[in-house]
């Protein structure tokens, strides 16, 4: 059980920092100046007749 309870000391831990840095680089990932033209473009690929 030793590994078990230092594998889940880690994921308390550091897993949740690790977690909000992709949280919070995915928001700005979609704030920077180009998304919304990507975004607006992603968002008429269903409506797209080939």
């Amino acid at each position: 059980m030793e590994t078990y309870t230092a594998m889940r000391h880690f994921a308390d831990s550091w897993g949740l920092v690790f977690m909000f840095v992709v949280f919070v680089g995915v928001v700005l990932f979609m704030l920077r100046p180009g998304a919304k033209n990507a975004a607006a473009e992603a968002a008429q690929i269903p409506l797209k007749e080939d």
